[in-house]
């Protein structure tokens, strides 16, 4: 963390520089003639940022905010990069479980943690938007990433897809606020009907392990900060748990790039 700190704000410190010479002082038009400073130079530039920084130190605070966003435009970009470069893997891969319409031309990847609160609390939020949108396919891949008892979780959310009843169970197993463990999750595989016993043997199947693995390395592969995160189409990825009206607006702009 100290390294990181370090070097943002000495990053910082050049984007302030670079504010003030793009200005348009004598000693940056002076520079940009032979491609370098001389010592004096680079002194007096020192001098003016230093000055300009204890006049009105809201110029760092402005460098800080444009750097942030433009990190934050160009990690979108390169995640949507790989998005684009790996479509199979992020909508058409066997172990993908899809709600909505499955052959819908309009698409939106999930990553969730099902021990996540924020997952929790867009469940009926994705549930009005598949309602109100039917040509939408939502491909949600399941991500432990809160600790055992994620992972516990989403090998049961998984297991219980080889059933055929991912969603009754996922729905039964993340409202359920009853301590974590096996008695938990085989309540949950009873309200959703499924077989209990099967359910707790193929959580251990390599089927599951894989699917999971999957997962994980698509999650590091698009930089992955936090659940749950939707991938929009491939223009837009949203982190954080997003209002209902905010994914609503999400898809109508993907309807019009269609």
């Amino acid at each position: 963390m100290q390294k990181l700190t370090s070097s943002f704000y000495r990053l910082a410190a050049s984007g302030a520089l670079a504010t003030l010479l793009a200005l348009g002082g004598q000693t940056a038009a002076h520079a940009a003639a032979d491609g370098s400073f001389t010592p004096a130079q680079r002194a007096e530039i020192v001098s003016i940022v230093r000055n300009a920084l204890k006049t009105d130190p809201s110029i760092l605070t402005d460098a800080v905010a444009a750097m942030q966003s433009k990190a934050s435009e160009q990690k979108t970009t390169s995640a949507l990069d790989v998005v684009r470069h790996n479509r199979a893997q992020f909508g058409n891969s066997t172990s993908d479980i899809v709600l909505g319409n499955p052959h819908g031309r309009l698409s939106i990847v999930e990553f969730y943690d099902p021990r996540c609160p924020y997952c929790r609390k867009v469940l009926p939020d994705l549930d009005a938007l598949i309602a109100a949108e039917p040509d939408l396919k939502l491909v949600e891949k399941v991500i432990p990433v809160l600790g055992p008892n994620s992972v516990l979780d989403s090998q049961a959310i998984m297991a219980a897809g080889l059933q055929n009843a991912y969603k009754p169970f996922q729905q039964a197993l993340m409202a359920d606020t009853s301590a974590p463990g096996m008695e938990r999750i085989r309540h949950a595989a009873a309200l959703a009907g499924l077989d209990a016993d099967r359910l707790v043997r193929d959580m251990k199947s390599p089927a599951v392990a894989t699917a999971l693995a999957q997962n994980v390395a698509l999650a590091r592969s698009i930089d992955l900060e936090g659940t749950p995160t939707f991938i929009i189409g491939e223009q837009q990825i949203i982190p954080g748990a997003v209002s209902v009206d905010d994914l609503k607006a999400a898809v109508e702009k993907l309807k019009q790039a269609h």
